[in-house]
């Protein structure tokens, strides 16, 4: 199973996601933050694809982002939320415009 972790800023169009996470190798799931349900729910119903909001604070995370630390307590919310999914990190995020996505699996 393949987990993306997703941050993203508020108000970042669907179309602009769903090309992301193409981009990304695609999921069988999404993570995130709660703070961006708002966003990423409409990408996981669209995909038909779970999606977990999870707490990512406290979370160490390979890379890491000054003002993602300040404003989530990690150093990213893409990696830490794949992470607090499924434990196992394989690809460290990569950066789509406003948005970032990291990928974990599951063997």
């Amino acid at each position: 199973m393949r987990i993306a972790g997703i941050g993203c800023r508020p108000g970042t169009p669907l179309a602009d996601l769903r090309a992301a996470l193409q981009a990304a190798g695609g999921a069988d799931a999404l993570a995130t933050v709660p703070d961006r349900a708002a966003e990423i729910r409409p990408l996981a119903d669209a995909l038909s694809l779970p999606l977990h909001l999870v707490q990512v604070a406290g979370i160490a995370t390979p890379t890491q982002s000054a003002r993602v630390n300040a404003a989530f307590g990690t150093g990213s919310v893409a990696e830490a939320a794949a992470i607090a999914v499924c434990g196992r990190l394989t690809h460290p995020r990569r950066i789509f415009g406003p948005i970032t996505i990291a990928i974990a699996e599951v063997p």
